[in-house]
């Protein structure tokens, strides 16, 4: 086993059409504003930029993203990672029944920060609940920014 590798999955549930959720999610310059664990989001130009996340660990992972893949018609945004984080990253949108947006976040990637590949094994799910809490607080986030709170 690959004590750096990770592969996330997360299912947000939000009461939004897809269209204004996808509408957020492609700012990713406007990340700090309604996710409080994107600290900074630092564009390069309108495809590519760096970002500075912090969970509830006392430590930064700056990442430099890339866009793979913007298609508004699926509904799909994707990213290349790279800096403390190396691989990608996925949102994929669906109308639910009933209405509102099902959200699936899907990232896969090495860890790269020297720190973090020291503490790779005891660490480990350490870091995996640091990723889980990240992503609760980013849901309940957007969807209070879509709720225009």
């Amino acid at each position: 086993m690959d004590w750096c590798h990770y592969r996330f999955r997360s299912t947000w549930e939000l009461p939004a059409s897809p269209g204004a959720v996808y509408a957020v999610l492609e700012r990713t310059q406007d990340y700090p504003l309604w996710w409080r664990q994107v600290r900074e989001v630092s564009a390069f130009d309108e495809k590519s930029g760096v970002a500075r996340f912090r969970s509830f660990l006392p430590y930064d992972l700056v990442v430099t993203v890339r866009e793979r893949r913007r298609d508004p018609g699926a509904l799909l945004l994707e990213a290349e990672l790279d800096g403390d984080l190396e691989g990608w990253a996925r949102w994929t949108l669906e109308d639910m029944p009933g209405g509102g947006t099902r959200a699936r976040y899907e990232q896969e990637v090495e860890v790269r920060s020297p720190l973090m590949r020291r503490f790779a094994v005891p660490g480990r799910p350490v870091f995996r609940a640091n990723h889980a809490l990240m992503m609760r607080s980013g849901r309940r986030g957007l969807a209070a920014y879509l709720a225009g709170a």
